[in-house]
């Protein structure tokens, strides 16, 4: 038997929509290659995101395919778009929709997608597995853990999903899958890391930010699990092999502070050379002898959530950081000469025009290398979204909604908070101050890589809207 994996993503003029900071492999779609490989079925994996892949390239996959599995985040249109090419081409092929949208909707994701057999909540792993025991006849979908289902014209929930406690269990991810694509690509389409992969060593997160999507919300007994030290070391040897670079995606990499001097003590005595980009790290974080460690150890460019510069706003989204801690961790950074990406969030329901401005000149007083700006958006399975739908404001049904005035989420109009947005960008990119210095870092690094992604992105910039953000009043 073999099973068709997809991971479709929305084109723009011909080229993918790629989310902040750059594209990696579909470690989710891997993990389940990894598995089902294990237990004897072939697998193959078309990935959307990185290439423009014809029908015809899409239909000569299926014909030799037994079940299709698709993964989303929220963009349920694409999968819908896909699932009518699969269905005209193989009408019987079962189709499996797994990721976000489905953990948080899993019911009307079906209903959204009325192409698709079965929706996964949470880890696929063991769900895949007893999903293909069902093709064989093995097991009734009625006892499969994790899944609504379709049943002629009725839709049914199959058993309680699971999770999976030993993450030292699962089997290293099926990369050669992917060796056909390539990553590493940013949002404008300059490649930033070279011969790079992606790495997850833990699920979950401690801590609990307001406007985050929490799996605990809807999956019992979902909690934050890490692998061991020995193990993320067993795969950074595996991958070492045949990369460069790696990307890790935890979204908090350095929470167990004891685990990551570990695991980079260990890179430190063994022949792992490679360059890494820790995409998720918290400034609480931030310690010194950690900080060199990982320098040493081939650390080069790390991300933070930042997301204001205002304490109370920070209050709101539950963050549990201050502004000095900002500036400590972020100078921190700067000293080891990583490449500080950041993030930002604009638009909070409490948040004024000044305080907005606030945290636009707030980006602009720290050392960043690059920072993105975004507006507030109500994610399913936030506390933001649940306290929302309990005051009738959304649906329950609604997977991410804007903070706007117009569903009374928010002090602001959704053109408002666009231009916001454009401002802030171009407050931040457009000083000669730090265009200079990215030039400079730049050169100090040997590395252009990151200036040609810089002025693609300043030339975006510039083309954006050009509302300015009027002066506000002292009140606010």
């Amino acid at each position: 038997m073999k099973f068709l994996l997809i991971r479709p993503a929305a084109r723009l003029k011909d080229k993918p929509i790629i989310s902040f900071p750059m594209t990696h492999p579909p470690l989710s779609l891997l993990y389940l290659g990894a598995v089902l490989e294990k237990e004897g079925y072939k697998v193959e994996i078309l990935d959307y995101l990185v290439k423009d892949i014809s029908f015809d390239k899409l239909k000569n996959s299926l014909n030799s395919s037994d079940a299709v599995g698709i993964t989303f985040i929220d963009n349920f249109q694409l999968v819908n778009d896909i699932s009518k090419k699969i269905r005209k081409i193989t009408p019987e092929i079962p189709i499996i929709i797994g990721g976000s949208y489905c953990s948080f909707l899993p019911k009307q994701s079906l209903i959204n997608i009325p192409n698709a057999d079965i929706s996964v909540i949470g880890e696929g792993e063991q769900v895949i597995l007893d999903i293909a025991n069902y093709l064989n006849g093995e097991k009734k979908l009625s006892d499969i853990n994790g899944i609504y289902y379709r049943k002629k014209s009725l839709i049914k929930q199959g058993k309680p999903p699971k999770i999976i406690k030993d993450l030292n269990s699962l089997p290293f991810p099926a990369r050669h899958l992917v060796e056909k694509y390539e990553y590493g690509i940013s949002p404008w389409y300059y490649k930033i890391m070279n011969n790079v992969t992606a790495l997850i060593s833990s699920r979950g997160c401690p801590f609990s930010c307001s406007f985050c999507s929490k799996y605990s919300n809807v999956i019992e007994d979902w909690r934050f699990r890490v692998r061991s030290a020995e193990n993320v070391i067993n795969e950074l040897r595996e991958i070492n092999k045949k990369y460069d670079s790696v990307v890790i995606v935890d979204d908090n990499f350095l929470a167990d502070k004891k685990r990551a001097n570990k695991i980079f003590d260990m890179i430190l005595d063994s022949n792992i050379d490679m360059e890494f980009f820790i995409e998720g790290a918290r400034v609480d974080t931030a310690d010194k002898n950690l900080y060199k460690k990982m320098k040493k150890a081939g650390v080069k460019t790390i991300l933070y959530g930042l997301e204001s510069g205002n304490q109370n706003i920070l209050n709101f989204y539950n963050k549990n950081i201050n502004l000095n801690q900002i500036k400590k961790a972020i100078k921190l950074a700067r000293k080891m000469n990583f490449f500080v990406y950041t993030s930002f969030i604009l638009g909070a329901p409490i948040e004024t025009k000044k305080q907005i401005e606030n945290t636009i000149k707030f980006a602009c007083s720290l050392p960043i290398d690059l920072a993105n700006f975004g507006v507030l958006t109500y994610l399913t399975g936030s506390s933001l979204w649940m306290e929302a739908v309990k005051n009738k404001k959304i649906s329950p049904n609604e997977y991410a909604v804007i903070a706007e005035k117009d569903n009374t989420l928010g002090k602001f109009t959704k053109k408002e908070l666009i231009d916001f947005t454009i401002d802030a960008y171009k407050a931040f990119y457009f000083r000669p101050i730090y265009i200079f210095k990215q030039i400079y870092r730049s050169l100090l690094r040997n590395d252009i890589r990151l200036l040609l992604n810089g002025l693609k992105y300043l030339t975006i910039i510039n083309k954006w809207g050009k509302t300015p953000i009027k002066k506000s009043n002292p009140d606010g």
